[in-house]
């Protein structure tokens, strides 16, 4: 007999956001999560094994969303999360309150992410003002997204 209580319709894959990795495994230009935030790897430094027995990893990461800088310690032996981290492109169509839409290449249009707060954001409005082309580089990671790069559209699509 059915459970009929099943809900199907969320559309999750049920993967995790983050997948464990072994401390000394990581490296620099990597991405590993920091107090909770997705970042990416600038400076790691392993000390020697000590009295007790384990290298010690120091780590600092920038974190991809915010640019704040997070550090932390961990033995080389333990476990740290790595973030799934996904880039897409969108084509910039319009921005309207603050947000932008953008089409993907399948089609599909998206109007539910906002310009950034910060340079970046500038420039794209600058663009978007001047009637340029632009592609949007937009970050995925552990349920955030963020527009982080932006380049000029080419004849070719």
């Amino acid at each position: 007999m059915a459970d009929t209580d099943l809900d199907l319709t969320t559309g999750e894959s049920g993967a995790s956001a983050t997948i464990p990795m072994q401390c000394s495994a990581l490296r620099k230009n990597g991405y590993v999560v920091l107090k909770g935030r997705p970042c990416k790897i600038v400076e790691m430094s392993t000390s020697k094994t000590g009295k007790h027995g384990h290298a010690k990893v120091n780590m600092v990461g920038i974190d991809i969303f915010t640019n704040k800088k997070y550090e932390d310690m961990c033995p080389s032996t333990h476990n740290m999360d790595v973030p799934h981290i996904k880039r897409n492109e969108f084509q910039l169509l319009n921005i309207t309150d603050g947000f932008m839409s953008l089409m993907g290449d399948n089609g599909d249009v998206r109007e539910d992410l906002r310009v950034p707060d910060s340079d970046l954001g500038k420039e794209i409005e600058q663009k978007f003002a001047a009637s340029e082309d632009i592609l949007v580089s937009v970050l995925s990671a552990m349920g955030e997204e963020c527009a982080v790069a932006i380049k000029q559209m080419t004849g070719g699509k």
